[in-house]
């Protein structure tokens, strides 16, 4: 069968599985070992280039499902960002960084790239203008991410393309709040596509991972400066990696129904002031988001009113954890500047427009109905303590 004709659910499954040819087992075998004989063999391998059995059949399923020509698992999302990064940059280069970008990545420019000589430059915001509006003769890199995190703006992913192609430089995507299911930026002419694949992609809260994906010319020149960062993962998070994306589209979309579900409640909600959600016809992306995304996403933002008080309403959710991270198969919610955000400084955050009353929510597989009661009787538990005040 063409890979480009199976169904998600069918590459999820099956890509870059292992055959258990002595046993039979339906499932891909774990194998263990850090060391491999080197004479006679068509490869030598080592963990730490990328090669063992598990974790190349890994990268092979990545790779189809970010319509890739070849990808690399790393230990975490930033050593996933922060290699591609240092592949593709050098003293003396330049590159244009999405002004609401992920904290994480934001800490890494402003506290790395000086000491490597690498100029750097944020957009004002994050239309295809602002990007070409920073553009430098020495720009090698356009950095951009959408969903962003934590306001769900939308970037045109197919305009920023366009744009990098048009100047010669390479252009880059955070994919992790979409995942592969909802976004697939190589199809609008991204190069470079990097997740944190302890989200979506691992889905139980108990993995972490980073993925980068691209050519096979782009990932030879990634793989170059892996091998020396080393940031491989373990074979062990890598089978549970490769178990976990076998459910990924199933998870995915049940994520996204709860997520239109709960920002059309929120909406309605007189003690929530703003919602921050693609999937909402008010939302100012939302004709472009539907251009570019197979379904919106199962995060969301919303801002409280400022009679409530949001660290009270955090201890009186009952279902809905006050958690770090996000996209697990339980709903999670945290405070960005408490959280994601909490390395960039209180000037920069109102630049992107992060509120202290912001919060992120992560929509699990949970019954809609059990969530939202559960977000109702936070909010009266806080009223009620408040007015005994």
């Amino acid at each position: 069968m063409d890979k480009a004709k199976k169904g998600i659910n069918t590459v999820c499954t099956h890509e870059g599985e292992l055959v258990d040819s002595q046993f039979k087992g339906a499932v891909s075998p774990l194998y263990m070992s850090t060391s491999y004989e080197f004479e006679d063999v068509d490869v030598k391998r080592y963990p730490r280039y990328f090669n063992t059995p598990n974790q190349e059949a890994l990268c092979n399923k990545l790779a189809a499902l970010e319509h890739a020509e070849a990808a690399l698992i790393f230990g975490s999302g930033m050593a996933a960002i922060s290699t591609a990064l240092m592949t593709f940059l050098k003293a003396g280069d330049h590159i244009v960084l999405q002004q609401t970008i992920y904290g994480g990545t934001y800490h890494f420019a402003v506290t790395q790239f000086e000491k490597f000589g690498i100029q750097y430059s944020f957009t004002d915001g994050w239309s295809v203008a602002d990007f070409e509006k920073e553009i430098k003769p020495n720009t090698k890199v356009i950095y951009v991410e959408t969903p962003s995190n934590p306001l769900l703006t939308i970037t045109d992913i197919a305009g920023v393309a366009q744009l990098a192609q048009k100047h010669g430089i390479l252009s880059m995507i955070d994919n992790t709040f979409a995942s592969p299911i909802n976004q697939t930026p190589i199809d609008f002419g991204i190069d470079v596509v990097l997740h944190s694949a302890t989200k979506y992609m691992g889905g139980h809260s108990d993995i972490c991972a980073g993925v980068v994906a691209a050519s096979k010319e782009h990932m030879d020149k990634v793989f170059q400066t892996a091998i020396c960062f080393g940031g491989s993962l373990s074979d062990y998070t890598v089978w549970l990696l490769e178990r976990s994306i076998k459910t990924m589209a199933i998870r995915v979309k049940a994520q996204n129904d709860n997520a239109m579900q709960m920002a059309l409640y929120l909406k309605k909600n007189k003690d929530v002031e703003n919602v921050y959600y693609p999937g909402l016809e008010d939302h100012p992306d939302y004709a472009l988001a539907k251009t570019q995304m197979h379904g919106f996403g199962g995060m969301l933002s919303f801002e409280m009113d400022s009679n409530i008080d949001v660290s009270l309403f955090f201890k009186q959710l009952k279902l809905i954890k006050p958690s770090m991270s996000l996209a697990g198969i339980e709903s999670t919610l945290v405070s960005p500047v408490m959280t994601s955000h909490a390395l960039m400084s209180p000037e920069d955050r109102e630049k992107q427009g992060i509120k202290d009353s912001l919060i992120r929510l992560s929509l699990g597989i949970e019954e809609i109905e059990d969530l939202t009661a559960d977000i109702e009787h936070a909010i009266a538990k806080v009223k009620s303590m408040t007015v005994t005040a």
